[in-house]
This record gives C-alpha cells, structure tokens and sequence, in this order.
C-alpha cells in the first residue's frame, strides 16, 4: 500500500471538516485510479501504473456549507490483489463502483463487485450510498455498453445515482464525488429520522445502523 501526497480546496474557514471514507471499485484498467489523480491533483496520465493492492489520496471538499476530509482509497481490481484490497473495505462511508464504457466484461462484474463489497464491508443496509460511474465516456466509438443497460442495473439497486464520466477530459468527475457525499448526507439523515432517540448530540454510529437490515439483493 501507497500513500499519496493531500491536496485541499483553500476556502475560508468552516465547521470542522467531516471525514467520509470513499472506496472505488471494479475491474482492473476501468481508469479508478485516473478518476482519483483528477479529482484529487486534476492532472491525468496515459501512463499509469496499474495499482498493486490499494492506495489512497485526501482531498476537502465544501458541499452544502459543510467541510468534508475525503479519504479516497483506490483497489486493484485484479483477482490476485483481493487479499490485499478486501481488509480495507469496512469502515467504508460511499462506495463508488466503476466500470468501463468500452469494456462490456466490466459492466457485467458489476455485481460481482457489489457483493464482494457488502460482504467483506459487513455492510448489512440496502441503502447504503453507491455512485455508479460509467467511465471513459469520451471514447464514444468503441463505447460498447448502451445507457438503457445501465438504467436497468441502476434501477434495480436501491439509493444508487449514476454519472458517465472522462478521467481524461475530467467531464462530471467532481460532480461524482460531490453526489458521493450528498449520497452519504441523506444516509445519514435517513438513519437519523429511523431512529431519533440517538445520544443528545444526536451522532449517528453509521456502524450500528448497517447492521440492522439485510443485504441488498440486486
């Protein structure tokens, strides 16, 4: 495992940052870890190693007046890195699921990809926050996965948003995680309302929460 260098967005001073763990997901070479360097540095490379096991990068963000310190850890999507990815999925606050726009085998793992992650996340709440990016939109002649296939997943996955993005032309990248964090925020606030007898600063352990319903099972 890596560490890469924090940026921020300077701004002028806010509440105390929260901080949100944001995983991304999904086949190897579907550009998760171009998605992170340009959000994160805004700068993209063609020449990117692949990942080896998992590596992260932070970034601040302001969404809704709110400071957010997001902790975004990027996965090998190879078979043989999943020993070293799965430890790092619990305490995961989005998971972001990626695949390719040109690579169909990415779409179709999808699934595989959701249920790797609620089960190593012990994530047990079918609302939990997912962003489903279809990435390298820009590749619009070898785009092999159509948008009606991918509302039809979207539409059987509860509390799901999905964006077709370009690490490369950084077309609706931030946006994607911005919806993360508002995904994450209305989670939150649902539990919240489930359950308002909470502590009296009215904190919600997202941890307990999870646990109380069953898997998705889409």
């Amino acid at each position: 495992m890596s560490t890469r260098r924090t940026t921020t967005i300077q701004s002028q001073p806010h509440s105390k940052a929260s901080f949100l763990k944001v995983i991304l997901l999904g086949d190897g070479l579907v550009g998760k870890t171009s998605l992170m360097n340009r959000f994160v540095t805004n700068k993209y490379s063609e020449t990117l190693l692949r990942t080896i096991g998992v590596e992260f990068l932070n970034k601040d963000l302001i969404v809704g007046g709110d400071v957010y310190t997001l902790q975004i850890w990027d996965t090998a999507g190879q078979e043989q890195f999943k020993s070293l990815r799965t430890p790092f999925y619990r305490g995961s606050d989005v998971c972001l699921l990626v695949f390719s726009l040109t690579n169909r085998e990415s779409f179709e793992n999808l699934e595989y990809w959701k249920k790797e992650f609620f089960y190593h996340a012990d994530v047990q709440n079918n609302e939990f926050p997912f962003v489903l990016l279809g990435n390298k939109c820009d590749a619009t002649e070898t785009r092999v996965v159509s948008r009606e296939e991918v509302d039809q997943f979207v539409s059987t996955c509860p509390n799901m948003e999905y964006y077709e993005t370009s690490a490369k032309l950084n077309e609706n990248v931030e946006k994607a995680f911005i919806a993360a964090i508002e995904k994450f925020k209305k989670f939150e606030e649902d539990a919240l309302n489930r359950d308002p007898f909470k502590a009296d600063d009215q904190k919600v352990d997202l941890n307990k929460i999870r646990k109380k319903n069953r898997p998705c099972s889409c």
